[in-house]
């Protein structure tokens, strides 16, 4: 579920949106590691922004990821984030915040539920979300039932044993 909110005083056309959101759905996937299929991307263009008294070019983003963040990962995630920013809305990297936060399973809901609650329950899902589920409760340390007949299912759930 890493999600990325990014607001900015700079006005943003559909076609440079469209091309921030790939990238930053793509960039986040593989510096946290999760799939593509649970990341989401918000972006606020044309926002009423200052930073450092000036209302030139500046950026706020907030990261929020259950786990797969951390010292060595927010510092890759900030600079490849400062190297869209830059090319796609020139705003330096001296005019943006990026916020992360490390969420605890319970403060997240996925399908209507609590994701804490699905983990308690028996699970017929497919791969993407299997996997998922298996890293969340790898974190949690608890047990989880699952019902697949994909075999990369069952591998997962060797490797995450």
């Amino acid at each position: 579920m890493p999600t990325l909110n990014l607001s900015t005083n700079v006005p943003v056309d559909a076609v440079t949106s469209s091309d921030i959101l790939k990238d930053c759905t793509r960039l986040l996937a593989k510096i946290i590691g999760k799939p593509e299929s649970y990341v989401m991307i918000s972006l606020n263009g044309g926002v009423p922004m200052s930073f450092a008294g000036s209302e030139e070019p500046a950026a706020y983003g907030e990261v929020i990821s259950i786990g797969g963040l951390g010292a060595g990962v927010n510092g890759k995630l900030s600079s490849a984030l400062a190297e869209i920013l830059e090319s796609k809305l020139s705003i330096e990297s001296s005019r943006f915040y990026i916020k992360f936060y490390d969420v605890q399973v319970i403060l997240i809901s996925f399908l209507g539920f609590s994701v804490y609650v699905l983990l308690k329950s028996f699970l017929v899902v497919p791969t993407g979300v299997v996997v998922f589920y298996m890293y969340v409760n790898k974190v949690l340390g608890e047990s989880l039932m699952v019902c697949s007949a994909d075999p990369l299912v069952h591998y997962n759930l060797k490797l995450l044993g």
